[in-house]
């Protein structure tokens, strides 16, 4: 399939696909809502499809790069859904302890964009785990579609539950420094926020991709450094801003927020249209600096 940009679509369509992947509408709703912009032969169902991940265009680290060593992990989560499992990345020629990282997928599952992430915080030289929050639901099904509706059926404060335990679990193995954070995308962004209030000081650094703010009484508990990487055309999850940094500021929690111009929700994901090559690899690159900085 040839790749397509943000800018081959009406802004309007965009968002409307925006609503359809956080589940605000249905793919019938979607459908109908995408004729008005189907034209010269292209049907509803044709720019449904083109706007879909093709995770062959996501593998920036192979799976078998020798300059990693990759697993599958299980971790005991008694206030969750009991295990939650996962993908485990580590630099293959380093013997010592390092810094890790948390990495926290979209509402989606554990699919090869995230799983790609971790390798390249593997490369990078973190120890890094991404979890499957639909572990409880018999893991990522290998389709987004499925994923969501797996997604969907899996009680949220119980997977929130999940993504702690692991993160605690994370922090406290024998080949990390103790020193842990936490970078999540979308859904994940929001629980990167929900995991800086919850780990308090057990958490170092957190970076969230358009993701959801937490609660404004809530952000006092916060005392891991911040890294805020926000969508300038992302209107839902840009309402959320304004509150948020009103209460980090009144509580002297140590931030720093990027808005990236003329970019949609989803820009750092490479399978898809929204993906925005220059924003993704900046925000990414100004990401492992604040690891660096933050977990070395």
């Amino acid at each position: 399939m040839e790749r397509k940009k943000a800018t081959d679509y009406p802004q309007a369509l965009l968002d409307l696909f925006d609503r359809y992947v956080h589940g605000d509408i249905g793919r019938r709703e979607f459908l109908d809502g995408a004729n008005r912009f189907a034209a010269g032969g292209v049907t509803a169902t044709a720019i449904w499809e083109s706007l879909r991940p093709n995770y062959a265009w996501a593998q920036q680290v192979a799976t078998d790069d020798n300059r990693i060593t990759t697993g599958r992990a299980t971790v005991p989560s008694p206030q969750g859904n009991r295990e939650i499992r996962g993908y485990l990345v580590r630099p293959a020629k380093h013997s010592g302890k390092l810094p890790a990282v948390l990495v926290v997928h979209e509402n989606r599952g554990l699919n090869p964009y995230i799983e790609d992430v971790a390798r390249r915080l593997g490369v990078a030289n973190f120890l890094a785990f991404a979890p499957d929050g639909l572990s409880s639901a018999g893991g990522y099904p290998g389709d987004d579609e499925k994923g969501a509706q797996l997604f969907r059926q899996v009680d949220r404060q119980k997977m929130t539950e999940d993504f702690l335990a692991a993160a605690y679990w994370l922090k406290a193995r024998p080949d990390c420094t103790g020193k842990a954070g936490v970078v999540g995308f979308c859904f994940g962004g929001g629980i990167a926020n929900t995991l800086a209030v919850r780990m308090g000081s057990g958490l170092a650094a957190a970076v969230a991709f358009y993701g959801a703010q937490p609660p404004a009484e809530d952000v006092v508990r916060i005392k891991a450094l911040l890294l805020l990487h926000y969508a300038s055309l992302d209107t839902r999850i840009n309402a959320g801003w304004p509150a948020y940094q009103e209460a980090l500021k009144a509580n002297h929690v140590t931030f720093t927020t990027h808005m990236y111009e003329g970019v949609n929700h989803g820009f750092h994901n490479d399978t898809t249209p929204r993906y925005d090559e220059a924003a993704a690899k900046l925000a990414w690159r100004r990401t492992l600096d604040f690891f660096n900085k933050h977990l070395r």
